[in-house]
């Protein structure tokens, strides 16, 4: 039986019009765009087509930014084949921001021409409150920047710890980033505060990564492909009403081991890390669980280079239809012995050079570089009071 309101009978007709009403109703508050002048509003057929189109939409659950998207083409992106190191002066809690010049000079000394710096917000908030910002700390970032400038070298800044997430464990956030709105607010609240501080900086000389290694989809509690995608839409587009041509590279999830198809639109660059396989890269590094095994080789316990070629495929098709792929972090940790770290390293760079993708290898000083690595098995050659590791330098500078 028809349902009777006021008196008056509701026909069939009626009922699909109210029911494309509140669909539309709902989509438009979720984001997506419908234009209104494109629409009969007396054509009852016309009207109820674009309220199929509204729940198809609504039924997706892909919200404003992938609905406007469809509109326009994807912004074209070319970059050039950046290569060089991280520097880890703002990488903690704990850390000072004293970047040495010296790092930026030696790099533009070997031919390299990048540097990413990762950092962590809360070294210049103050007290804990995300909105209350210590200038003394920004200024060793503008340090930084104006290095990189005076010495040929394009800075990237990414948050290795940003409001709401960080795969460090030193200190547990207390939102989430991918499911807080606090959380994401204060994300765009540090992005956009640096994107007005550096807007007059060329986008060939300064580029923005959004945040490290996003974890991977197998937990929804903590973040599904679908919450990654709005933060980092909600957060290029905040940018970009600032920046408009900033270049902003986006992790792969999955500590960037899969890419993010979903976001080819944004006209961003996509950021994979070298880090395969894992048991090989960080053989006993004290905060990996169960690393001491197995014993490393290469090629060995089923990698080669043949399977590293078919884990970069993914990033070999997102590069072929126009995104452009960066390798952001790669290298292996001072445990694993060296003869079999140049092996493995001389494949994935071979590998990177074959599809023009350029590198930032972790680090430049430290367990991973080519400066004071501290391994047991490396004949260094005396540089400046550091110790230089010349095959693994020389092997980069090569590739």
């Amino acid at each position: 039986m028809l349902p009777t309101v006021w008196g008056h009978i509701f026909s069939v007709g009626d009922l699909l019009l109210c029911a494309a009403i509140d669909k539309i109703v709902k989509v438009i508050a979720a984001g997506m765009t419908i234009d209104l002048r494109e629409m009969d509003m007396n054509n009852r057929r016309d009207f109820l087509k674009w309220a199929a189109a509204a729940s198809a939409f609504a039924a997706s659950g892909q919200g404003i930014c992938r609905a406007e998207a469809a509109e326009k083409p994807a912004p074209h992106l070319t970059i050039p084949r950046w290569r060089g190191f991280n520097l880890l002066d703002m990488f903690t809690m704990r850390s000072r921001g004293d970047f040495a010049e010296d790092d930026f000079r030696w790099m533009r000394d070997w031919g390299f021409d990048f540097v990413r710096l990762p950092l962590c917000y809360r070294l210049w908030i103050v007290d804990g409150d995300d909105y209350k910002i210590n200038e003394g700390m920004l200024a060793k970032l503008d340090r930084a920047v104006d290095l990189g400038d005076k010495y040929g070298i394009h800075v990237n800044l990414n948050f290795h710890r940003g409001p709401g997430y960080s795969v460090n464990r030193e200190f547990t956030e207390p939102h989430n980033l991918w499911k807080d709105q606090t959380a994401l607010d204060a994300f765009v609240y540090h992005w956009t505060m640096l994107a007005k501080r550096y807007k007059g900086i060329s986008k060939d000389k300064l580029s923005i990564n959004l945040i490290n290694e996003p974890r991977g989809d197998d937990n929804p509690a903590h973040m599904t492909r679908t919450d990654h995608e709005r933060v980092v839409r909600t957060t290029v587009k905040a940018i970009r009403e600032i920046s408009p041509d900033r270049i902003i590279f986006i992790d792969g999830i999955r500590w960037s081991r899969l890419t993010c198809p979903e976001l080819a639109d944004l006209g961003c660059v996509q950021s994979a890390h070298a880090y395969d396989p894992h048991s090989l890269t960080h053989y006993k590094a004290s905060w990996v669980a169960n690393s001491d095994r197995p014993e490393p080789a290469w090629p060995g316990n089923g990698y080669d280079r043949a399977k590293l070629e078919e884990l970069y495929k993914p990033w070999i098709a997102l590069n072929n239809s126009g995104v452009p792929v960066h390798f952001g972090e790669g290298g292996a940790y001072n445990k694993t012995p060296h003869n079999i770290v140049l092996a493995w390293l001389e494949d994935v760079m071979d590998i990177l050079k074959a599809n023009k993708w350029g590198f930032a290898i972790w680090n430049f000083r430290g367990s991973f570089g080519i400066l004071d690595s501290g391994r047991a098995d490396v004949e260094y050659e005396d540089f400046h009071g550091h110790k230089l590791d010349r095959k693994m330098l020389g092997l980069l500078q090569r590739s």
